[in-house]
């Protein structure tokens, strides 16, 4: 008995073909409501399947709630069908491809007009290759959050000074990290210096010191030589 041929499975040949190959997309979207703003998002082309993922762009301190998605991994209809329940379909959709992504054109993201401005280097690349077009990103007008300084207050003596910095770098001060490093390789090094104290009294002027640094931690160590029979 023989059987017929199966029927070639185009859509599973284009996935193997183009697994793992996204064209990615900057997009801005000119919310004009009345507390509107503009918006940045990434625009993913799966060219395995060619559905399109659209997430946010986040900005630190921009005072948005953010949100991970704005349109979750689907194909992209051109002119949306709504429908009463998930899977009904009235009529064939048609959706958008990669001819339709052209850096300068509008892209419509259900009622959403939305600017596609650059590209990665991989679309750039892909672009080129496969279908002989270069992708000419459109000048953008960065915006760059203003830059505050704020000094760092003086010494006020009490305890030592990295202690005090870190009151000041962070609410919850914090002990200063220690090189433990410079520890365990330079802690048996110790530079000792004679010294004489110079003071208008003679008496004095005749002290000496040891003066000792301690490469380990960088700390120093000062005590006086005792003298027999000096009166002091």
């Amino acid at each position: 008995m023989k059987l017929g041929g199966g029927h070639p499975n185009d859509g599973l040949q284009k996935y193997l073909r183009n697994d793992r190959q996204v064209l990615s997309f900057n997009i801005m979207w000119q919310d004009k409501s009345l507390e509107g703003d503009i918006n940045f998002f990434r625009m993913n082309f799966f060219l395995a399947d060619d559905t399109v993922e659209v997430k946010e762009i986040r900005k630190v301190n921009s005072g948005k709630d953010p949100f991970p998605l704005l349109l979750r991994r689907m194909k992209l209809p051109k002119v949306p069908i709504l429908t009463h329940y998930p899977g009904m379909s009235l009529k064939k959709e048609e959706y958008y491809g990669p001819n339709d992504f052209v850096c300068g054109k509008m892209v419509r993201i259900y009622s959403r007009d939305c600017l596609i401005y650059s590209c990665d280097e991989f679309t750039t690349n892909w672009y080129r290759a496969v279908m002989g077009l270069e992708q000419v990103p459109v000048p953008m007008k960065v915006h760059r959050a203003p830059k505050f300084h704020q000094a760092i207050p003086p010494y006020n003596g009490f305890g030592t000074e990295q202690d005090s910095l870190g009151s000041v770098f962070s609410l919850q001060a914090k002990p200063p990290k220690k090189d433990i490093n410079k520890m365990f390789s330079c802690d048996q090094y110790i530079l000792r210096f004679d010294c004489r104290l110079l003071s208008s009294t003679k008496d004095f002027n005749e002290k000496t010191f040891i003066l000792s640094f301690y490469c380990g931690n960088d700390t120093i160590q000062v005590y006086e030589t005792a003298k027999p029979n000096s009166g002091i």
